[in-house]
Parts: C-alpha cells; structure tokens; sequence
C-alpha cells in the first residue's frame, strides 16, 4: 500500500489518497511488464509495409538477349532482382504482427507497471471546473504549482474526458491526456512524471485493484 497527498489547484496539501494494488511477484515482474510492453508495441504496427517479387513487377516478360553468342551474361528477365526495377528478393509483405496475452496477465502487468511509478506519481484534486474556457497557460501554471518540472515528460490521468482540460492540455509538447478507462503500459513507463487526480486514482482502484 502507498499513501498519496493530494494536492489542489494551488498545489497546497488537500488530503491523502491511498493506492493498493496486487502486483506481480518480484523475481516474474519485470518479465511480466516487458511482454506487455511489446505486445502493445507490437499491436500498434500496421504491418502494410510490401515489396513486390519478380512475379509482380510489370514487364520482363520478352527474354532481353538471346541466351549465347553476345559476349554478356545470360538473362532471361529484365525483372531479375538483379537488375534495376526487378523485383525485391525477400522483401516485407503484409503481415499481423499483434501478439496474444492473457486477460489477467495484461491486468497485472498493467497493476505492476503503475505501482512500480508511485514515486513518480502526483495525485490531485479535480480541477475540470476551475477553466471557464480552455487556458494553456492556466493549465502549465498549475502543474508547476504541483512541483513537476516544467520539461519532464508527464502523464495526465483523469477520470473520464473534459473537452475544456483536453483542449487546454492538446498544445503542450510533453503532456499527454487520457482517461482511467484508456491506461496503457507504455504510457505508465515512458512519463517522467503520472498525474492522477483523486477520482481517476479511485476508479484505478476500483478496476484494477481486485484480481
């Protein structure tokens, strides 16, 4: 278990939030969270990338000279994946690069990664009702006030999406939004820095925090 502080809009000491959740062993988690990490890297390929073969370049289909007799090497294509605008000899074609994990592994990979940033993690009010109109700089001010470097990389998480916050947040280089229901390993491992507010820390709890 980890005590929080929550903080305000002010970055003044609000409250205390608690986080609890099952996390995998030590000696299996590391492993756990890193075949999460590639399967959601790996899911996130299109796998469209494609060549084609001699078979499927248009043309060649005239034997370019006939086969003695001219002093050069025998040809029978100008397709030849020897030759310039041939074909590609074992080039990429489409293929689904998407791995499979278990409903429960994913769940306790995702646990373990978010437990694992506890140290790195900032948890403060809601602070949708405090922009009347979307404001950048009000939104950079706050998170300064909350002791995160300006420069860090920093992971929002809220309880579910406000158009105002998402639009004050859209323009900042290294912040990235989501929602509690959308948190991903990635994101958890990547940030610098995890913002939670307090609702979205408890709906973590509520959906993750049983097995």
């Amino acid at each position: 278990m980890v005590n929080c502080i929550v903080k305000d809009w002010d970055g003044k000491e609000a409250g205390s939030a608690e986080l609890d959740l099952r996390v995998a062993r030590e000696e299996s988690a590391e492993h756990i969270v890193h075949r999460a990490l590639v399967r959601q890297l790996a899911n996130a390929r299109q796998g469209t990338a494609s060549t084609k073969t001699r078979a499927e370049v248009r043309g060649g289909g005239r034997k370019p000279w006939r086969q003695k007799g001219t002093g050069r090497a025998r040809a029978g294509s100008i397709r030849s994946p020897l030759w310039r605008g041939g074909g590609v000899i074992f080039g990429p074609k489409p293929r689904d690069y998407s791995q499979k994990m278990n409903r429960k592994e994913r769940r306790l990979a995702l646990r373990t990664a978010f437990q694992s940033r506890a140290e790195d993690l900032v948890v403060v009010e809601e602070f949708a009702d405090r922009f009347s109109a979307p404001k950048t700089r009000d939104l950079i001010a706050a998170i300064a006030r909350w002791g995160i470097d300006p420069e860090a990389k920093v992971l929002m998480i809220l309880s579910e999406r406000d158009e105002t916050v998402y639009r004050s947040a859209r323009n900042v280089q290294r912040l990235r939004l989501i929602t509690a229901e959308h948190l991903n390993v990635f994101d958890i491992l990547v940030a610098d820095k995890i913002v939670a507010t307090s609702t979205a820390l408890a709906k973590i709890q509520e959906v993750y925090g049983d097995a």
